[in-house]
């Protein structure tokens, strides 16, 4: 009976104990230093174990913009940079102040633009990115091009106009392209389309004047397209392009004249056909009035001038000195060569030369000469010791056409 109880007592207080250990493992209690580190220690046999997935970290796109945001005074040819250092680049946008955009690329996993900006020219940056956390982010940032001192101009001549078989492509600075590798820098980004093709190179008259000339006379019926993408280019100390420009023109007939000093004559051409040989009278012989020898392009034409030899160098008390009314004008020297009517030399034209440089003719040849002429015809002089400049002038056809590319300063 004794022992009877006791194993009942020893049974139930197994019991006992069993039962509070079950009931503080679903309590999740601890259960002591010993039994965490104990194998298996606090795992129902059988029972499976899960784990919790990480979350993402927060962290958001980081956008680098160069220039830097509200940076002043950048060169139009620091070019712009945008890239990504944390997360991944989406869409990129560089406009000016007039909404102007800017044509980048990627490379690299950047976007770049490594063109010419404008200068004195506020820019906007906006850039659109993804975080490793899969957050859009939109990044805006702004920079100012150098205002400079002086803003370079320049023009494309003979703009939508139809022009002799001698007129070169002509771009004019109104101020000097100041050193070869400046000009050099012009020159690779101008560029001429010529519809039919032909073969001709660019040159520089001066510092001033950039010239593209076929190598013989243009073909009539030609159109010569120019395009000169110049913005941002340095001419200068602190003086910089800031347009871009773009112009054509067409060739009309080929007429060619040519001017015997010594015979007294002019012989019209057009096409290779003569069409009139007119008597003229040329420049007294003289270092300042002997008409120069060589091949000249008209510059322009003008009905009516007065004529002052102080705009050339001689001045009023001089013995040479003349001021007087001249109708239908072709200029050929910027130095004062000009064809035009003169009534007073007829009796001397077609036998003797009586003018200051200019080439006289009557009334009614001047004004026919007049007519028929255009800019960027050819006249040629032979006969004289003084010979034209080509600097002159238009005097691109003073040089055999490999001197002509001699003259580029890519050389």
């Amino acid at each position: 009976m004794v022992r009877l109880g006791r194993s009942r007592q020893v049974l139930g207080a197994a019991a006992l104990v069993t039962a509070v250990l079950s009931a503080a493992g679903c309590q999740g209690v601890s259960v002591g230093h010993a039994a965490a580190h104990r194998p298996g220690a606090g795992v129902t046999p059988g029972a499976q174990t899960s784990t919790a997935s990480p979350q993402p970290s927060a962290t958001p796109a980081v956008v680098s913009v160069t220039p830097a945001d509200k940076a002043a005074g950048v060169l139009p040819t620091a070019g712009v940079e945008v890239r990504a250092t944390t997360g991944s680049l989406g869409e990129v946008t560089v406009k000016d102040s007039a909404g102007k955009p800017v044509d980048g690329h990627v490379q690299g996993g950047a976007w770049h633009y490594t063109g010419r900006l404008r200068p004195g020219t506020a820019y906007t940056v906006t850039v659109t990115a993804t975080g490793p956390d899969g957050r859009a982010s939109l990044t805006t940032s702004t920079f100012t091009t150098l205002t400079p001192k002086v803003t370079a101009t320049y023009g494309i001549l003979s703009a939508g106009q139809t022009v002799g078989v001698g007129m070169p492509v002509r771009i004019q600075f109104d101020s000097p392209v100041a050193t070869k590798a400046m000009r050099a820098q012009v020159e690779k980004l101008v560029s001429v389309t010529t519809t039919p093709k032909q073969q001709g190179a660019w040159g520089w008259l001066d510092d001033r004047q950039l010239m593209w000339r076929p190598a013989t006379y243009w073909r009539p019926g030609t159109t010569v397209t120019v395009r000169a993408p110049l913005t941002g280019v340095q001419t200068g100390p602190d003086k910089w392009v800031a347009n871009d420009d773009q112009a054509s023109f067409t060739v009309g007939a080929a007429m060619i004249s040519t001017v015997n000093i010594k015979t007294h004559m002019m012989t019209v051409t057009r096409g290779g056909q003569v069409l009139r040989t007119i008597p003229v009278s040329t420049g007294k012989p003289g270092p300042l009035t002997e008409t120069r020898s060589g091949t000249k392009v008209v510059i322009g034409k003008d009905g009516q001038i007065t004529m002052d030899s102080a705009t050339v160098g001689i001045p009023k008390g001089d013995p040479n000195y003349y001021k007087i009314d001249t109708k239908w004008n072709l200029r050929l020297t910027w130095t004062g060569e000009f064809i035009h009517s003169a009534p007073w030399s007829v009796n001397a034209q077609g036998s003797e030369n009586v003018s200051h440089g200019c080439t006289n003719l009557s009334p009614a040849n001047a004004e026919w000469m007049f007519a028929n002429s255009r800019p960027g015809d050819i006249v040629k002089f032979v006969g004289s010791n003084r010979p034209f400049l080509p600097t002159e002038g238009i005097g691109v056809w003073q040089y055999s056409f490999a001197g002509w590319k001699a003259q580029s300063a890519l050389h």
